[in-house]
């Protein structure tokens, strides 16, 4: 028995990278997984790649009525939900001094404002005893230069998960928050040229940047039963690179 067997999971900007290796992991662990995403074309490659106990649900996060469309169909399909991880984030590099309103919004609307109405909206349906966690960034624990807009938006997901703690401890609902460090997902692949990953690179011990599937491997934790005397926590997956 997997173990999420019989769980129902939603999972938001699941079309690549970790959120998805987490997706496809859950499913192999027995749970039924809906995934979101913007664009319709990576949202259904994505579920064909899961291939099974997966609904994908076109949506923005930032955008209210795409969320209560997500917690809709899951509502219509399953009724409940077992675990959330609230996954879609977004950061531009931009240094104080060349920083637009564009870009402030933009982080801020989708990583603080986003993530904290997806928790909201899924509540309804929230099994007692469930987990919710988000993912955060290790930008918020590093001062990175050019990156304080995105690590800002990141920092505050740690204060909702405290406060949240306290607010469901009741429902016995767990809050917590899984913090990547540079991970290898397609998205940064296509940004990132040779002397941007040897830099990234430098600062981890083992000179080597996370793969998705470690970041999979931790969330799965996060959304079992092995990690139920764990509330209110930021666990950092960076292989160490904020500790040196």
């Amino acid at each position: 028995m997997g173990k999420l067997e019989g769980k129902v999971a939603v999972i938001t900007g699941a079309t690549s990278g970790m959120a998805l290796a987490g997706a496809r992991l859950f499913v192999d662990e027995g749970a039924h997984v809906f995934i979101s995403g913007r664009r319709k074309d990576a949202l259904d490659e994505a579920v064909n790649l899961i291939g099974r106990n997966v609904t994908g649900v076109q949506g923005d996060s930032a955008n209210l009525e795409d969320l209560d469309r997500l917690f809709e169909t899951v509502r219509q399909e399953k009724g409940t939900v077992d675990v959330l991880w609230a996954s879609a984030g977004m950061g531009e590099q931009g240094r104080l001094g060349e920083i637009t309103e564009e870009q402030f919004d933009a982080a801020f609307s989708l990583n603080a404002r986003g993530t904290l109405f997806t928790v909201q909206k899924a509540l309804p349906l929230f099994n007692d005893g469930g987990s919710i966690f988000m993912t955060g960034s290790n930008a918020s624990l590093r001062g990175y230069p050019g990156w304080s807009v995105y690590a800002a938006s990141k920092a505050v997901l740690p204060a909702y998960a405290r406060v949240w703690v306290s607010e469901l401890r009741d429902r016995r609902i767990r809050v917590n928050v899984l913090t990547p460090g540079q991970v290898a997902t397609p998205v940064l692949e296509k940004v990132m040229d040779a002397q941007m990953k040897a830099q990234f690179e430098s600062v981890i011990p083992r000179r080597e940047m996370g793969r998705p599937e470690e970041i999979a491997s931790v969330a799965l934790f996060l959304a079992s039963d092995d990690s139920s005397y764990v509330n209110g926590m930021e666990l950092v997956v960076d292989g160490g690179t904020t500790v040196i």
